[in-house]
């Protein structure tokens, strides 16, 4: 495009504050990406390089703010829920480098960021420097993050439920509430009032369940987030069994439901009574986490 070198190495895409905005990755092997509120603005500067001694004619050059959804098992197909655009220069010709400024100003971003195993929701900027058929367009991604912090619940009830065979297992057990930030603590017990059944051991696991796309498009997938041993040996009757779990040890996200009717991601506890046969006796529930605002 100039001579030398990819198009997109010409282009540099800075958000304002850059250096010291808070930075997060989705997941551990991600990349860390600058954070932005639900209705920040979005600013920055774009600089187009002209290499010594060349120049660059162009149609025009924009920049656009776009929300998306993408599944991965129909790539190339996007839905945009977000698309915003500004024009940054009018059709003409760069003999040096040029920098421009961008402002989207308080842009409402509806969903948080979000890197599945079917699908992903991104927010990113896109410029374009658009320039004849045979030169062929000039374009540059950056992408951002948007965390969207959430109230306390106002109702936040316990759990209690019962679980058992007849006349060999009889167990309740309880969770402290039934909403998380993701920071929080997951507090239980487990009671045991009938054990006629040789217990090994009891786990507790945390499933998240992801659900992308819809009809005979949608792919339901099932990934354990951790799983722990809560109790090692035979219970005896009338034994209660602690349960403290700390959340921000482990990878979680919010619980999106039915985001843009795309995909939605719910969590579950699923408790496991494992016998002397290798039988497995378990109960789920589904529990709900969100994103508490900063203190």
């Amino acid at each position: 495009m100039f001579g030398f070198g990819k198009a997109s190495d010409r282009i540099a895409i800075s958000f304002e504050n850059e250096g010291s905005r808070t930075k997060k990755a989705l997941s551990a092997s991600s990349t860390q990406l600058p954070v932005f509120g639900s209705t920040e603005s979005v600013r920055g500067q774009v600089e187009v390089r002209v290499p010594a001694g060349k120049k660059v004619e162009h149609l025009g050059v924009k920049i656009e703010l776009i929300g998306q959804i993408e599944m991965y098992y129909d790539r190339g197909n996007f839905h945009d829920f977000t698309s915003l655009v500004r024009e940054l220069d009018s059709p003409g010709v760069l003999l040096r480098d040029q920098r421009y400024a961008f402002d989207f100003g308080n842009v409402e971003k509806p969903y948080e960021s979000y890197n599945g195993l079917n699908v992903r929701l991104r927010y990113f900027v896109r410029v374009t420097v658009t320039r004849n058929y045979t030169s062929g367009n000039m374009v540059k991604e950056a992408e951002f993050l948007t965390l969207l912090a959430q109230p306390p619940p106002d109702v936040n009830n316990s759990i209690k439920m019962e679980v058992g065979i007849e006349e060999c297992l009889h167990i309740e057990f309880e969770y402290d509430k039934v909403k998380y930030h993701l920071s929080d603590i997951i507090i239980g017990k487990v009671y045991f009032l009938l054990v006629r059944i040789k217990i090994k051991h009891m786990e507790l696991a945390i499933i998240r369940r992801e659900a992308a796309g819809t009809g005979a498009q949608q792919y339901n997938e099932s990934e354990t987030v951790t799983k722990f041993e809560v109790m090692d040996g035979a219970p005896v009757r009338g034994e209660c069994i602690p349960i403290r779990l700390f959340l921000n040890n482990y990878n979680v996200t919010p619980t999106y439901r039915n985001i843009a009717n795309k995909f939605s991601v719910k969590y579950y506890l699923n408790l496991v009574l494992v016998d002397q046969e290798e039988r497995r006796y378990f109960k789920q529930q589904e529990i709900t986490l969100y994103r508490a605002a900063a203190a």
